[in-house]
């Protein structure tokens, strides 16, 4: 039988929970690094730029509270940026609101992998809950394979969001790169802070990912195992 706080979780999830301490502290540091760097423009106006430059002058920027929580909403087609970044004049601040603004870009281009990561999110969210919640109840219920393998097909789709996500994040970077270069809103030397910036975010997806990955796997090594056992 296992549980969701099996010490051998913990261990088969290692690589992933490593890998996504160093990226968070890339991206503190990264991201300390670069807002003390002036930029040209805040945030905002970078953004703004980018937007208007691709004919995206009805997509609206709007300032929301928090730190980091600067997201593009394909849905209301609004493009919401954390106050800091909103506001400040610094090469991190507009290295995330172009990131943002490339999903904008994404979103008006209609990128494929963008409309399935945005399908795969209700299913997502729905399997991460309920896939673990069968896993665990048909582990108490003596193994109960039904419920077992129905979770980890709930579960799947996290997987399954992940590996999308990980196109849209580094595509979204990199349509950011492109523009804050050939706008001249940033230049070369500035550009240097803005990818380390964008390279240590991009570093949390493949984590959270790989995570996923070896989750799954491992909820199917446990079941097959005691199957056999």
């Amino acid at each position: 039988m296992f549980f969701p706080f099996d010490p051998v979780y913990f261990i088969f999830v290692s690589p992933a929970l490593l890998l996504s301490l160093w990226a968070q502290w890339r991206v503190h540091s990264a991201y300390a690094t670069a807002q003390q760097i002036p930029a040209p423009m805040s945030g905002a106006a970078a953004a703004r730029r980018i937007l208007d430059s691709a004919g995206l002058t009805h997509v609206p920027i709007e300032q929301i509270p928090g730190q980091l929580t600067d997201n593009y909403d394909s849905r209301d087609k609004v493009l919401r940026l954390s106050s800091l970044v909103y506001q400040s004049r610094s090469l991190a601040a507009v290295g995330i609101a172009a990131h943002e603004a490339g999903h904008a870009l994404q979103d008006a281009v209609a990128y494929a992998p963008l409309g399935i990561r945005n399908a795969a999110v209700p299913v997502a969210n729905f399997g991460s809950g309920l896939g673990m919640l069968l896993i665990v109840l048909g582990a108490l219920l003596h193994m109960n394979p039904l419920l077992i393998w129905l979770g980890i097909l709930l579960f799947s789709a996290v997987v399954f969001f992940q590996l999308v996500n990980l196109p849209v994040e580094f595509n979204a970077s990199s349509r950011a790169k492109t523009q804050l270069v050939a706008l001249g809103i940033v230049d070369p030397q500035g550009m240097v802070y803005v990818n380390r910036v964008l390279n240590a975010a991009a570093l949390t997806y493949v984590a959270a990912t790989l995570q996923a990955i070896l989750t799954l796997l491992y909820y199917i090594s446990r079941f097959t195992g005691n199957r056999r056992d």
